[in-house]
């Protein structure tokens, strides 16, 4: 399977105000797809669509061959919200013992791969805390402990970088790289555009639909900017004209 991502046509408006609409979107195996657009463009709410947490008015999504939303596609997931779905009364460590179980990991292999993601996001130290007195940086690196901790094949994380510290941003990206390597697929909303730059492919999004997807550097060379904090201005302003 080739596309690990296919949405056609995806509507979806909140009352009287439209969301996404008529939006097509493909992400191919293997891809560091960066999600790219302005608060309010309906990045978070495509996410949550492709995840099956919210149906959408119209159109059709299949993530990893099978329609949306599936039970089987479930486990292969790793979501990140925007903002950290954990349980606060539990602590970091108790909450990644519980999703492990969820994730049906044995009790070996979850000891280990908690051990492995809580290095990754510097939280060993607070590991017995509970999620609820952390900060939000902290709340936001637990929750990426728990959308990694079972390996999945596809991840999609929800401006996950938030609130973190440039040094250990640099190390989250790093390891996104390293996943891909792995043969995972990475779909990530971002509004750092250094981040941005990191990604196989960007899609930019404006007024409920994807106006622009190509990879950072040939969207430097059609805009003839020297950043992609440029571009994205140039890109955005056409892409939003009526």
């Amino acid at each position: 399977m080739d596309d690990v991502i296919t949405a056609h046509a995806i509507r979806k408006a909140f009352r009287e105000r439209t969301v996404l609409s008529e939006l097509d979107l493909v992400v191919p195996r293997g891809a560091l797809y960066g999600l790219v657009g302005p608060n309010g463009a309906g990045k978070s709410t495509l996410i949550k669509i492709l995840c099956g947490l919210l149906p959408a008015d119209g159109g059709e999504v299949r993530v990893l061959g099978w329609p949306v939303p599936s039970v089987r596609v479930q486990g292969q997931i790793g979501y990140m919200p925007q903002e950290p779905a954990l349980y606060p009364d539990l602590s970091v460590v108790g909450n990644l013992r519980f999703f492990g179980a969820l994730y049906d990991l044995g009790r070996r292999q979850r000891r280990r791969r908690i051990g492995e993601v809580l290095e990754l996001v510097e939280l060993e130290d607070r590991r017995r805390q509970k999620v609820g007195t952390l900060s939000g940086g902290m709340q936001r690196r637990a929750s990426l402990a728990v959308s990694l901790l079972h390996k999945p094949r596809l991840l999609m994380l929800d401006e996950p970088t938030v609130g973190v510290e440039p040094r250990l941003r640099d190390t989250f990206w790093d390891h996104f790289g390293d996943l891909v390597k792995e043969d995972a697929t990475m779909l990530i909303s971002t509004h750092h555009m250094p981040e941005a730059e990191r990604c196989s492919t960007v899609g930019l999004l404006a007024q409920g639909r994807l106006f622009r997807e190509a990879a950072p550097g040939a969207l430097l060379e059609e805009t003839g900017t020297a950043t992609f904090e440029e571009a994205f201005t140039v890109l955005t302003q056409e892409g939003v004209k009526p």
